[in-house]
């Protein structure tokens, strides 16, 4: 039963470190493989064409830069919920709570996604779930709310038990993209289509805008899982760098080879109306289509039957996710005290009962697949864009901690890392980060709301100096997309989203790189004191690995 001690008191028995190197691994890869490979090819090659493979790659070696440095800050700093915690370390409570409030929001809005992925698949056989537009009938409604309670469930009976479920799932989350792109590769490989309206059909910006808005950064999402239950890991020194690296790598490589044969195994009548417009057999179900076309019905029996496995397994793990980030963000004092609450197995039960309210509302103003992407990956790509800006800080606010992990050229990479976090901003298009921006007001609604009625009673002190940067920044990169050429279906010279073009390609990725260069010295410069970090990095419950 939940404990109902307050804060402070015998309510919180803290997190358990119950995770091993194989359970973090598998944590981070049950999240990168979910419903991104049941649609990202599709979605990438109606951007980019052939040029998806370059898409592809530029995707993975994004978010490998990403991830090399939230390895060194995870195993510096395990703890519940870090990447909402680092910017906190580096730039205090106001720069603390707005990139918690990012990697909140991302966590919550990512279970709803999964659900709605395999009730996409679910309605090919039981049409009852779903209307013609694909928006849930109240019975499917239904049925979203058993799933989100069954990643209730599972969480509520404690971290092992969810990592032994997720390490089941994710054996067959990883088996089945594996056997899909063996059969298609020996049974339909034709590679005449890799030419098709030559190599990139689209241009440079379709290449560009098909990381962002093809589905590719979504589906590489996932890595910083690990970072983020490090607080419950046997060995954090250890395993926080290995895991996280190592999944994103298997994820990177696995999704590579899936554009490989979706492109190969796309019948000729599909490109009767272009790469934008593909058609062909049960396309709403891409690589089950696909193996329909090519006389394996066994294995899109089977692709079907993933549809609802890989993304349950997705959507258990960002239920978990978002429990602890709000734990984290507790912890600071952000938002109310109760989010601090665990059960007697050391699970935060209120925070998990909440992202699960949170999550049932989310179905209604955004009853799609299509369109829960783009609300995830605009807060995901914000969230990341806290840990560069963190890690420059850090290496000079607290010089002397050991580094389990250090990267190599840290100091470099740090401001590279940035400037990539900018650019898949910048992609995602002018009518995503709008709408971002709403999401960021609500969300500082939200905070202010707690601070002011003293729902916590570690009331942060509000480090506006340190923080100085952060409205120049979200403001900036809100007037560059709007004077850019991208919006969420593609470049804005062929579709229309109120980004106004004037910037012209090339340029506009230059004044991306110059914007985020100044943001990132200009925070550096009023980071906090060191000793002002010492303080709020002192407070942290860690177990350094032995």
């Amino acid at each position: 039963m939940p404990t109902s001690a307050g804060p402070g008191g015998s309510g919180n028995q803290g997190l358990k470190r119950d995770i091993g190197l194989i359970g973090l691994i598998w944590t981070s890869e049950g999240s990168i493989i979910g419903s991104g490979w049941l649609f990202g090819a599709l979605f990438a090659a109606q951007a980019a064409g052939t040029a998806a493979l370059i898409s592809w790659g530029i995707g993975a070696l994004a978010i490998v830069i990403l991830a090399f440095v939230h390895a060194e800050l995870g195993a510096m700093y395990p703890v519940a919920g870090g990447t909402a915690r680092f910017p906190h370390y580096a730039f205090g409570s106001v720069a603390g709570a707005s990139f918690g409030w990012f990697s909140w929001l991302q966590a919550v809005a990512t279970a709803p996604i999964e659900v709605m992925a395999s009730l996409n698949y679910l309605s090919v056989h039981a049409q009852w779930v779903q209307t013609e537009k694909n928006h849930l009938t109240a019975a499917g409604y239904g049925l979203a709310v058993a799933f989100m309670a069954f990643f209730v469930l599972v969480n509520f009976f404690g971290i092992r038990w969810l990592a032994h479920t997720n390490s089941v799932a994710t054996w067959w989350k990883i088996a089945i993209p594996v056997l899909t792109i063996i059969v298609l590769a020996a049974t339909s490989f034709d590679s005449s289509n890799f030419g098709h309206q030559g190599f990139a059909p689209f241009g440079v910006q379709g290449v560009l805008s098909a990381v962002s808005t093809g589905g590719i950064i979504f589906a590489l999402l996932g890595f910083e899982q690990a970072d983020q239950l490090a607080g419950e890991s046997r060995n954090p020194a250890r395993d926080i760098p290995r895991a996280v690296i190592g999944s994103i790598l298997v994820g990177a490589l696995v999704y590579l080879a899936l554009q490989v044969v979706f492109i190969a195994a796309l019948p000729q009548s599909a490109f009767a109306h272009g790469w934008a417009n593909l058609t062909f057999v049960d396309k709403a179900g891409p690589f089950a289509g696909l193996a329909l076309s090519a006389g394996v019905g066994w294995l899109a029996t089977l692709i079907y039957i993933d549809a609802v496995v890989s993304p349950t397994g997705t959507g258990l793990i960002y239920t978990t996710a978002a429990s602890r980030v709000s734990y984290g963000l507790s912890r600071n004092g952000y938002v109310p005290a109760v989010f601090e609450r665990t059960t007697a197995r050391g699970v935060p039960w209120f925070g998990l009962f909440f992202a699960f309210a949170v999550g049932l509302i989310i179905f209604l103003p955004f009853p799609t697949w299509q369109k829960l992407v783009g609300f995830v990956t605009s807060a995901s790509v914000l969230m990341y864009a806290g840990a560069p800006l963190a890690l420059g800080c850090l290496r000079r606010q607290d010089p002397d901690r050991h580094r389990p992990y250090r990267l190599p050229g840290g100091m470099f990479w740090a401001p590279v890392a940035f400037i990539v976090s900018s650019m898949i901003i910048y992609w995602a298009g002018w009518d995503t980060l709008w709408r971002l921006g709403l999401a960021i007001v609500l969300g500082y609604l939200l905070l202010g709301g707690s601070a002011l009625l003293g729902l916590n009673p570690k009331v942060p002190h509000l480090d506006w100096r340190s923080a100085q940067w952060l409205p120049v920044y979200l403001v900036g990169m809100g007037l560059i997309s709007w004077q850019g050429g991208y919006c969420s279906g593609g470049p804005a010279s062929s579709v229309s989203c109120g980004a106004t073009g004037v910037l012209p390609l090339w340029w506009d990725m230059v004044i991306i790189a110059a914007f985020s260069l100044l943001i990132y010295y200009w925070a550096q410069s009023v980071r906090l004191s060191d000793e002002e970090a010492q303080e709020y990095i002192g407070s942290m419950d860690v177990l350094p690995g032995r």
